[in-house]
């Protein structure tokens, strides 16, 4: 397979609706995933700054989750919801234990 024949074709999950527990949970998993990123921008030798410079390796997203715009914890969020979309439709049940 060649680059120009690939044709992304991710499961449609359109039609998952999520309860207001697991939007809760994709809001934990959105900063936890944050939190992963930075981390190991961080390990990586990376600091803040409020321009990215791959050079320099800093980065303006190297601040708590809650600290983000809007856009940026709407990238995780993207993730983290479409994962546990993804998860219901392919036939999981999420469940809180405590």
């Amino acid at each position: 397979m060649t680059h120009n024949t690939y044709i992304p074709a991710p499961v449609d999950t359109s039609d998952v609706e999520l309860t207001d527990d697991i939007n809760i949970l994709g809001e934990k998993l959105a900063k936890n995933t944050h939190e992963t990123w930075a981390a190991k921008r961080i390990a990586q030798g990376w600091k803040y700054g409020a321009q990215r410079n791959d050079v320099a390796k800093t980065h303006p997203c190297l601040v708590p989750y809650e600290n983000l715009s809007e856009e940026e914890k709407e990238y995780d969020r993207n993730t983290s919801i479409g994962t546990l979309k993804t998860m219901i439709k392919l036939g999981y049940k999420i469940k809180k234990i405590k």
